[in-house]
């Protein structure tokens, strides 16, 4: 067995945890020895041990002399936890192999010339570029200071996300519709706008079968037309950011505040700019957005361009309609030539609905 085929592991453990991480990254290790695998890690919450911990706790004195599998720099820097790096050499493990290096400013090699220096050989590269699809999200936040945002909408064949009467509930199957519910999981954050409050008062929280996390919930609402009895405001499940306009009172804000886990941010113009609800949410510490729009909020983000990833489910129905509304509405791209590039990265079948998975060429 070879390198390759231990980082596959450690990548495996870090796919594990991708989500429950926030705003940390997933990590994965795997530590080694003569041939044997001695012990397993997975970086399981923000605050508690990092992967590299847990693998060395599990391995025990069998960590003297052992090969390391991470697959991102260890930390070398004491924040909530420890330094990851310190503890390796204290382990006196010899070999550390790493997937990619951490973009964070507080180690970005830091880890690696601390473990170098310490007499512990390192080597750097293996499956990086799995690795780096792995924690995308991550690698994002550090360079632009905003959250990655993934958009996903369902259609029928023709393109429609409901009928001319507004029936929509539903197009695409369960199997979709679950697989949407580990897109919630995986991310920090799930935005809608107020139009989807009103006439469907969902939770917007992570149902799946064995649980998972609800993510925060981030309503654009200009006017502060939420209805207080909504369960974004009342089901306490998840902590809820209202976004409002710079026209709407303190005294009707006032009405949600009162609850522990509502806030209502207002914005500075009378209007919702997105760059400008991305730059505070980042501010924020949220990594990830996972849109769930209607048509009005999915426009808004396609003439941003800061639609990072786009989450197709094609149901196979015809609806047809002028009136039969489209998935992105509004104003849209005037010119083909400014439409947005997308680069499709995979196409997979879930059940008899079609599953499109498509990246930003810009990003």
């Amino acid at each position: 067995m070879n390198d390759e085929y231990y980082m596959k592991l450690a990548l495996e453990l870090a796919r594990s945890v991708k989500g429950q991480t926030y705003p940390n990254p997933p990590v994965g290790a795997v530590i080694v020895k003569n041939g044997m695998i001695r012990g397993l890690g997975a970086h399981l919450k923000y605050g508690e041990a990092h992967a590299e911990v847990h693998a060395l706790e599990m391995a025990g004195e069998n960590a003297v002399g052992a090969t390391l599998y991470v697959t991102l720099e260890p930390c070398s820097h004491v924040g909530k936890t420890p330094s990851c790096a310190q503890h390796i050499i204290d382990c006196r493990v010899s070999r550390v192999v790493i997937a990619t290096m951490d973009l964070h400013e507080k180690v970005a090699g830091k880890g690696i010339n601390m473990l170098q220096e310490a007499g512990v050989k390192v080597d750097v590269g293996i499956l990086s570029d799995k690795t780096v699809e792995v924690n995308e999200v991550f690698f994002h936040y550090v360079k632009t200071r905003r959250p990655y945002v993934t958009m996903k909408t369902g259609v029928s064949l023709d393109g429609k996300i409901a009928t001319a009467t507004g029936e929509s509930k539903y197009i695409t199957n369960e199997l979709a519709r679950l697989d949407v519910h580990k897109y919630r999981h995986e991310h920090d954050a799930i935005l809608v706008g107020v139009n989807t409050i009103l006439k469907d008062n969902p939770q917007l929280t992570t149902r799946l079968p064995n649980g998972g996390k609800n993510p925060v919930r981030v309503i654009l609402d200009t006017q502060l037309r939420t209805p207080p009895d909504a369960f974004v405001v009342t089901d306490q499940l998840a902590k809820t950011i209202i976004i409002v306009g710079s026209s709407v009172t303190q005294e009707k804000i006032s009405l949600y505040t009162e609850r522990n886990h509502v806030e209502v941010f207002s914005v500075k113009k009378e209007k919702i700019i997105i760059e400008d609800v991305l730059a505070e949410l980042g501010k924020r510490g949220i990594t990830s957005v996972f849109v769930e729009g209607g048509a009005t909020v999915n426009d808004s983000f396609l003439r941003s361009g800061l639609i990072d990833k786009f989450v197709l489910y094609i149901a196979p129905k015809l609806i047809g309609g002028n009136e039969s509304p489209t998935s992105i509405g509004g104003i849209g791209i005037p010119n083909l030539i400014d439409a947005l590039p997308m680069d499709i990265v995979s196409v997979k079948q879930i059940g008899k609905n079609v599953k499109i998975v498509a990246k930003n060429r810009g990003g």
